[in-house]
């Protein structure tokens, strides 16, 4: 039988926070109001509501297939099982996860999450967030909203960002960014850059693909990876993260990017970027409020 029309529905999931996975800086397209949070998913406009028994889905249009919404939310991960290959003995990450009952890892466009982290660099997650909100309304194209909506647009595609200037950028306060953005959208629509061939590549290969762009380092890479490729492992490290690492784990001392990385790799092992996304947000929610609010973008 053919599944139904749909425009409303309740995807039925359990330990799944919605202002933790969105609020978090793991992506910046997303609005909270009252009613919950909107946006818009393969320029699809969307609102989702915590409700009881899972999250409220309420569309422009009617649909039958949902896969792209539950494929972006993730719900079909066993947050239980990746949880329960966290280090047992690690005091620090259990008091986070403890912290972030409920914080996912959505599943992004890659060239959405990669202009996205271009744009991140040394900017709050709400400086990025106007940054993305401005590039969109002005280059991107409008998405269907239901009556009384207002209007709402995607995300630019490489394609339409490669037809700009420079200054077409900066007027959108991207600053020095902007000359990057636009190199990584013509190389991307050139063919130069093979953002679908990435997720086919070893995690070290993959990395060393996106870095060949400028303003891309191995922080905005593995954001990358981890946030739009599911690469499980990749863990993004920038100056905050580095800080909370040697603060919990190396009492303080410094720690060069040789010790830190196998480290990495062998305390935090198969989940280690969902392991880095619990501390991070925990230590921003709770005593690293006062110190950074910059998501996963760096602080200096």
């Amino acid at each position: 039988m053919m599944p139904a029309l749909r425009d409303n529905f309740i995807l039925p999931i359990s330990d799944y926070d919605l202002d933790s996975t969105l609020g978090c800086g793991q992506a910046f397209g997303w609005e909270r109001d009252a009613d919950g949070w909107t946006g818009a998913i393969k320029g699809r406009w969307v609102r989702l509501t915590s409700v009881c028994g899972g999250i409220k889905v309420q569309l422009a249009q009617t649909v039958r297939d949902l896969s792209w919404v539950t494929d972006y939310l993730q719900t079909n991960v066993n947050i239980r099982e990746i949880i329960a290959t966290f280090p047992k003995n690690d005091e620090q990450l259990r008091g986070a996860v403890k912290t972030c009952v409920g914080l996912r890892l959505v599943r992004q466009d890659p060239w959405e999450c990669l202009a996205s982290f271009i744009l991140s660099s040394t900017k709050q997650i709400v400086q990025i967030r106007q940054i993305v909100c401005t590039l969109s309304e002005r280059h991107g194209s409008s998405v269907i909203v239901p009556s009384g909506e207002k209007a709402r647009f995607a995300f630019p595609t490489a394609s339409q960002l490669a037809m700009l200037s420079e200054v077409d950028l900066r007027a959108c306060r991207m600053g020095f960014r902007a000359p990057y953005l636009l190199a990584a959208a013509r190389r991307t629509v050139s063919g130069e850059i093979n953002l679908s061939a990435i997720g086919r590549m070893e995690l070290s290969l993959a990395r060393e693909e996106l870095m060949k762009l400028d303003g891309v380092g191995e922080k905005i890479a593995d954001c990358v990876l981890l946030f739009a490729y599911d690469f499980p492992t990749a863990f993004p490290v920038d100056v905050w993260v580095r800080r909370v690492l040697t603060q919990f784990y190396f009492h303080g001392r410094k720690v060069n990017n040789h010790r830190l990385r196998c480290f990495i790799e062998k305390h935090f092992g198969l989940n280690a970027g969902y392991a880095q996304q619990y501390l991070f947000h925990h230590v921003r929610m709770t005593s690293g409020k006062n110190l950074s609010a910059t998501g996963l973008a760096p602080i200096s």
